[in-house]
């Protein structure tokens, strides 16, 4: 006999056949606290026995595991589903079950010791476990040479846990789980299932009520909505190809480099009539994304989440790939694809906040395990949604250990951390008496804080070529400067100060931008205070806010001209940058996450026109490293021209690295061409023809026509612009 068998095998508070009414009882109605101390191979003095839980059988009996010859049978006492009986000293051993219309041969999961180790024991306890979900969920193994599935689960204060499955039949008696003191966690493993097994935990909450069953937090996998069980997940790994991107990507993505993101909400941007998926995104997506020249795809919320109408972010699964796009493994393989094709991938991660289903993580064990009991501190208004109680090292661990997985496990390249300003102010959204303030009296949530420094300093030492990025809306000081500098530890942040100014400009009427200057100039006063990305998001498309080219002012041709000078302001503009879907084609209705992409509109050569544009300013914008070497850095943006006002002209210079030519940027943002309008530059350009003076006339009337003139150029007029503002080289 084993040691892990012997020590299972212990005779326990219950002799043979001695089992009290108290006890017999509670494990007939699934409300044993210590299912092990019942259950399983004892031995009272008098010789051995086996007890079992198996209500709804019609006859148990033991049987040797090494011969099937028979130990042994157990009767059932009473109508309770428990069976007992002497056996043979024989080890290991089986039960052969009769069930109404069939029988089923399997080893006892009683029969099996301690399955956690004190190393995940000890890690658990420190909150410090970063590869939790393969100490806690399912995961599919081998034990003593028995194959099977070991459950884990943390629910300190429940009562009593079982797992419940198609295994057995969802049955809440069956499968009592063992208790772990003093971590909190509940372990068992059951026998002869393996992947692809559905499954939740059954508990009963501190006062002995039973609770509805939940899915488990960690679990790798879980069945499309609107199913809510969990899945047991493959555990052979992934095969991945994408060394040499692997070993490259910290590069790539460094402050110094060309980053372009295309903001992708899988479900709704492209059907084609087939089935959306991991693998139509590898086929289509993956292509359509080298072609514009994006860096990135950047992923609303993959996680599994309950309501499709929350984009993603309303997760309960933070471990797992949502099931309506294919199994973990696909995904797996469309960011082994995207690596392959030269493309980063970027999810969005969502540790603000959770929705309150009863399948999931809120009032877990019949407590606030993971929110705070205060809703004043635990519920979110906005959203109706539990805040995650970050001050508890358990709740930290979860989320670290689940952004690690998606990094570690997945390969992706980055995570953009959602809605960070809720989590950074306890008032947040509230009124004066709905908030707690810190223990210092304030407003800011310390423990966020300390959460989200904690989160970043372990992305950096365990996954160094991945990347953070801060979904800030204040102006919270030094959201990307490291932790040791007492920064969030952020690698960039999202300028919504720069989307909100200059969309807000741009919607203006040309004839009034004059008095909304400030618009554009402003943003380059803290350009610098942070590594930025600069983002036209999902969030500016939707709930009646209408499309990006809807926004603009103007008749058609107008409304095309102004997106097409925001996009160049914004490709020229210090910062990386960040595109929705649907903004490249420049489509007039707003995102509808049931519909698509407006695809047909590039039938329309406007259409088409904006989508070259946006391919065209991914090139010159990677080619010219004066647009992106010193984004974060003043040393790489000079005014030339941000006083004028009532032109509305703006030009600025952009510098690279030493030795790389600067660019010269100019944009006339109203509809009237400047003649003879003088721009000054430190140094001849390549050898054109025509005078600096000329040149910069050129450019200014150009950019007059690109931001709206309703007089478009006759042929021979932009023929002569093309040949009088370019050198032979350059033409």
């Amino acid at each position: 006999m084993t040691a892990a068998r012997a020590m299972a095998m212990r005779p326990g508070p219950e002799g043979h056949m001695k089992l009290d009414r108290s006890a017999l009882d509670a494990l007939a109605h699934g409300a044993h606290a210590d299912p092990f101390g019942a259950l399983g191979r004892r031995d009272d003095g008098d010789g051995p026995y086996i007890r079992a839980l198996l209500p709804g059988a019609l006859s148990v009996e033991a049987i040797d595991a090494k011969t099937g010859a028979s130990i042994g049978k157990l009767k059932q006492i009473e109508d309770t589903g428990v069976f007992e009986g002497a056996v043979r000293g024989v080890d290991p051993y089986r039960l052969k079950i009769d069930w109404p219309g069939q029988q089923q041969e399997t080893e006892d999961p009683y029969s099996f010791g301690l399955l956690l180790g004190d190393m995940d024991l000890h890690l658990l306890g420190e909150s410090r476990h970063f590869e939790l979900a393969f100490a806690l969920g399912a995961n599919a193994m081998e034990i003593e040479g028995v194959k099977g599935v070991r459950f884990a689960v943390w629910a300190p204060n429940a009562k009593r846990v079982a797992v419940v499955g198609d295994f057995n039949a969802w049955d809440k008696r069956r499968n009592p789980m063992r208790l772990r003191h003093p971590s909190g966690v509940w372990e068992l493993f059951i026998p002869r299932i393996g992947p692809g097994e559905r499954y939740k935990f059954a508990l009963r909450g501190p006062d002995g009520g039973e609770l509805p069953d939940k899915a488990d937090p960690v679990a790798k996998s879980a069945e499309p909505a609107p199913g809510t069980a969990s899945i047991v997940a493959d555990p052979k790994a992934y095969e991945w190809t994408d060394g040499d991107w692997m070993a490259s990507r910290e590069r790539r993505q460094e402050p110094d480099k060309p980053l372009s993101f295309y903001e992708v909400h899988l479900g709704s941007w492209m059907k084609d009539g087939r089935a959306v998926d991991w693998n139509f995104a590898i086929e289509k997506l993956i292509p359509y994304v080298s072609q514009l020249g994006f860096t990135h795809v950047e992923l609303l919320p993959v996680a599994e989440h309950p309501f499709g109408g929350s984009w993603g972010y309303q997760p309960l699964g933070l471990f797992a790939p949502t099931g309506r796009y294919g199994a973990p493994e696909d995904f797996a393989k469309f960011v082994d694809a995207a690596h392959a094709a030269g493309i980063g991938v970027v999810v969005d991660w969502v540790p603000a906040h959770f929705p309150t289903d009863a399948h999931g993580l809120y009032r877990f064990d019949g407590t606030p395990l993971y929110e705070h009991a205060d809703p004043r501190e635990g519920f979110h208004i906005d959203w109706n949604t539990a805040i995650y109680n970050f001050g508890r090292r358990e709740v930290q661990n979860f989320l670290i250990a689940s952004g690690l997985h998606w990094l570690e496990q997945f390969h992706v390249d980055g995570l953009r951390v959602d809605a960070v300003a809720s989590m950074l102010y306890r008032d947040y959204s509230r009124k004066e008496g709905e908030w707690v303030p810190n223990h210092l009296g304030g407003r800011e949530n310390l423990e966020a804080i300390g959460f989200l420094q904690h989160f970043n300093a372990v992305m950096r030492e365990r996954v160094p070529g991945a990347i953070t990025i801060a979904e800030e809306s204040t102006a919270w000081p030094g959201v990307t400067r490291t932790t040791t500098e007492g920064g969030l530890g952020f690698h960039y942040k999202w300028n919504m100060g720069w989307m909100h100014d200059t969309l807000n400009y741009m919607e203006q009427n040309p004839i009034y931008r004059s008095y909304n200057h400030d618009g554009i100039t402003f943003g380059l006063v803290y350009a610098f205070s942070e590594k930025f990305v600069l983002p036209l998001s999902h969030d500016e498309v939707v709930h009646g806010k209408g499309s990006l080219i809807g926004k603009m002012p103007g008749d058609a041709w107008q409304k095309f001209a102004n997106l097409r000078s925001l996009y160049g302001l914004m490709w020229t503009h210090p910062g990386k940058k960040l595109l929705f879907m649907g903004g490249e084609i420049a489509q007039w209705s707003e995102w509808n996450h049931d519909a698509q992409v407006d695809w047909p509109a590039l039938d329309d050569p406007h259409h088409a026109g904006v989508q070259r544009l946006i391919r065209d300013l991914n090139a010159i914008y990677a080619k010219e490293p004066a647009l992106h070497a010193r984004d974060h850095l003043d040393s790489g943006f000079r005014w030339v021209i941000g006083d004028d006002r009532t032109n509305s002209v703006f030009a600025f210079r952009r510098e690279g690295e030493d030795g790389a030519p600067p660019v010269l940027v100019v944009a006339n943002m109203t509809p009237v061409p400047r003649h003879g309008y003088r721009i000054g530059v430190p140094k001849a350009g390549c050898g054109a023809r025509s005078s600096t003076r000329t040149q910069a006339s050129m450019a200014a009337r150009t950019s007059a026509m690109a931001a709206g003139s309703r007089r478009k150029p006759s042929r021979a007029t932009a023929r002569r612009n093309r040949s009088t503002s370019r050198c032979r080289r350059c033409r």
